[in-house]
Protein backbone atom coordinates (compact mmCIF):
# COMPACT_ATOMS: atom_id res chain seq x y z
CA UNK A 1 0.00 0.00 0.00
CA UNK A 2 1.46 3.64 -1.19
CA UNK A 3 2.18 5.59 1.83
CA UNK A 4 0.74 9.85 1.69
CA UNK A 5 4.35 10.78 1.91
CA UNK A 6 5.08 7.85 -1.36
CA UNK A 7 2.53 10.53 -3.32
CA UNK A 8 4.31 13.52 -2.57
CA UNK A 9 6.73 14.75 -5.58
CA UNK A 10 9.16 17.60 -7.17
CA UNK A 11 7.48 18.45 -10.45
CA UNK A 12 10.36 16.49 -12.21
CA UNK A 13 9.24 13.15 -10.20
CA UNK A 14 5.70 13.64 -10.46
CA UNK A 15 5.96 14.05 -14.53
CA UNK A 16 7.87 10.72 -14.88
CA UNK A 17 5.46 9.16 -12.48
CA UNK A 18 3.04 9.75 -15.52
CA UNK A 19 4.86 9.22 -18.21
CA UNK A 20 3.82 4.74 -17.56
CA UNK A 21 -0.18 5.36 -17.22
CA UNK A 22 0.22 8.00 -20.70
CA UNK A 23 2.38 4.76 -22.20
CA UNK A 24 -0.67 2.90 -21.76
CA UNK A 25 -3.45 5.21 -22.54
CA UNK A 26 -4.55 6.28 -18.76
CA UNK A 27 -5.67 9.81 -18.66
CA UNK A 28 -4.72 12.19 -15.81
CA UNK A 29 -6.34 15.09 -14.09
CA UNK A 30 -5.13 18.16 -12.55
CA UNK A 31 -6.77 20.09 -9.50
CA UNK A 32 -5.46 22.40 -7.29
CA UNK A 33 -5.60 24.22 -4.50
CA UNK A 34 -4.51 26.26 -1.09
CA UNK A 35 -6.01 23.28 1.35
CA UNK A 36 -5.18 25.16 3.99
CA UNK A 37 -8.04 23.63 6.55
CA UNK A 38 -8.97 20.14 4.76
CA UNK A 39 -12.45 20.22 5.00
CA UNK A 40 -15.73 17.92 3.45
CA UNK A 41 -15.43 20.47 0.49
CA UNK A 42 -11.74 19.66 -0.53
CA UNK A 43 -12.57 16.01 -0.39
CA UNK A 44 -15.80 15.93 -2.50
CA UNK A 45 -13.80 18.52 -5.30
CA UNK A 46 -11.17 15.53 -5.27
CA UNK A 47 -13.28 12.86 -5.26
CA UNK A 48 -14.82 14.43 -8.17
CA UNK A 49 -11.68 15.46 -10.14
CA UNK A 50 -10.94 11.91 -9.82
CA UNK A 51 -13.78 10.60 -11.46
CA UNK A 52 -12.87 12.65 -14.27
CA UNK A 53 -9.63 10.83 -15.09
CA UNK A 54 -7.69 7.81 -14.58
CA UNK A 55 -4.90 9.62 -12.19
CA UNK A 56 -5.44 12.60 -10.21
CA UNK A 57 -2.47 14.66 -9.46
CA UNK A 58 -3.39 17.59 -7.08
CA UNK A 59 -1.48 20.53 -6.98
CA UNK A 60 -0.40 22.59 -3.49
CA UNK A 61 0.30 25.83 -3.32
CA UNK A 62 3.32 26.53 -1.43
CA UNK A 63 3.34 28.75 1.26
CA UNK A 64 4.16 31.89 0.00
CA UNK A 65 1.59 31.73 -2.34
CA UNK A 66 -1.03 31.19 0.21
CA UNK A 67 0.19 34.01 2.01
CA UNK A 68 0.23 36.49 -1.17
CA UNK A 69 -3.13 34.81 -2.28
CA UNK A 70 -5.28 34.35 0.96
CA UNK A 71 -3.14 37.43 3.33
CA UNK A 72 -1.84 37.38 6.67
CA UNK A 73 -2.25 34.10 8.98
CA UNK A 74 -1.79 32.27 6.32
CA UNK A 75 -1.19 29.50 5.75
CA UNK A 76 -2.48 27.55 9.19
CA UNK A 77 -0.58 24.30 8.11
CA UNK A 78 2.76 24.30 6.27
CA UNK A 79 3.14 23.14 3.17
CA UNK A 80 4.43 19.78 3.80
CA UNK A 81 1.60 19.04 6.65
CA UNK A 82 -0.77 19.99 3.51
CA UNK A 83 0.30 18.14 1.06
CA UNK A 84 0.81 15.38 3.48
CA UNK A 85 -3.04 15.72 3.94
CA UNK A 86 -4.18 16.26 0.75
CA UNK A 87 -1.70 12.69 -0.19
CA UNK A 88 -3.66 11.13 1.86
CA UNK A 89 -6.94 10.90 0.47
CA UNK A 90 -7.61 7.50 -1.54
CA UNK A 91 -8.41 9.77 -4.35
CA UNK A 92 -5.25 11.47 -4.92
CA UNK A 93 -2.54 9.49 -6.87
CA UNK A 94 0.13 12.60 -6.88
CA UNK A 95 1.01 15.84 -5.17
CA UNK A 96 3.33 18.54 -5.99
CA UNK A 97 3.89 21.67 -4.20
CA UNK A 98 3.97 24.66 -6.31
CA UNK A 99 5.54 28.45 -5.56
CA UNK A 100 2.99 30.28 -8.20
CA UNK A 101 -0.10 32.34 -7.61
CA UNK A 102 -1.80 30.28 -10.17
CA UNK A 103 -1.52 26.99 -11.58
CA UNK A 104 -0.44 27.86 -15.33
CA UNK A 105 2.82 27.00 -15.12
CA UNK A 106 2.26 23.65 -13.61
CA UNK A 107 -0.72 23.00 -16.50
CA UNK A 108 2.44 23.56 -19.35
CA UNK A 109 4.46 21.34 -17.52
CA UNK A 110 2.36 17.98 -16.75
CA UNK A 111 -0.10 18.71 -19.77
CA UNK A 112 -3.10 16.86 -17.86
CA UNK A 113 -5.90 15.59 -20.04
CA UNK A 114 -8.31 17.60 -17.16
CA UNK A 115 -8.22 20.53 -15.30
CA UNK A 116 -10.44 20.32 -12.79
CA UNK A 117 -11.83 23.35 -11.12
CA UNK A 118 -14.67 23.81 -8.20
CA UNK A 119 -17.89 24.81 -8.51
CA UNK A 120 -17.36 28.62 -7.79
CA UNK A 121 -16.02 28.37 -11.24
CA UNK A 122 -18.04 27.71 -14.80
CA UNK A 123 -15.89 26.66 -17.34
CA UNK A 124 -15.45 30.22 -19.43
CA UNK A 125 -14.16 31.60 -15.66
CA UNK A 126 -11.38 29.73 -15.14
CA UNK A 127 -8.29 31.52 -15.21
CA UNK A 128 -6.20 29.17 -17.11
CA UNK A 129 -8.63 27.63 -19.51
CA UNK A 130 -6.68 29.09 -22.16
CA UNK A 131 -3.60 27.34 -21.11
CA UNK A 132 -5.62 24.28 -21.33
CA UNK A 133 -6.52 24.91 -24.33
CA UNK A 134 -3.68 25.76 -26.12
CA UNK A 135 -2.09 22.21 -25.64
CA UNK A 136 -5.69 20.38 -26.45
CA UNK A 137 -7.00 19.90 -22.80
CA UNK A 138 -9.80 20.31 -20.84
CA UNK A 139 -11.81 22.38 -18.36
CA UNK A 140 -14.08 20.08 -15.94
CA UNK A 141 -15.99 22.04 -13.02
CA UNK A 142 -16.17 19.38 -9.95
CA UNK A 143 -17.38 18.67 -6.27
CA UNK A 144 -20.20 19.89 -4.57
CA UNK A 145 -21.88 23.69 -4.31
CA UNK A 146 -19.26 25.91 -3.10
CA UNK A 147 -20.93 26.29 0.84
CA UNK A 148 -17.92 24.91 2.56
CA UNK A 149 -15.49 27.95 2.37
CA UNK A 150 -12.17 27.49 4.74
CA UNK A 151 -12.18 31.55 5.73
CA UNK A 152 -15.54 31.10 7.00
CA UNK A 153 -14.33 28.04 9.08
CA UNK A 154 -11.57 29.77 10.37
CA UNK A 155 -13.74 32.25 11.51
CA UNK A 156 -15.96 30.37 13.19
CA UNK A 157 -13.29 28.13 14.98
CA UNK A 158 -11.99 31.15 16.25
CA UNK A 159 -14.94 32.95 17.50
CA UNK A 160 -16.40 29.64 18.94
CA UNK A 161 -13.10 28.55 20.52
CA UNK A 162 -13.77 25.27 18.38
CA UNK A 163 -14.65 23.35 15.61
CA UNK A 164 -18.44 24.13 16.78
CA UNK A 165 -21.30 21.28 16.51
CA UNK A 166 -21.91 20.89 12.81
CA UNK A 167 -21.09 17.89 11.36
CA UNK A 168 -20.78 16.89 7.69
Amino acid sequence: MRTARSKIGTLEEVRARLEEPRRTGRTVALANGCFDVLHVGHVRYLAGARAEADVLVVGVNGDASVRRLKGPGRPLLPEDDRAVLVAALESVDHVVVFPEDDVGALLLALRPDVHCKGTDYAPDTVPEREVVRSYGGRVAIVGDPKDHDTRRLIARIRSSGGAGSRSE
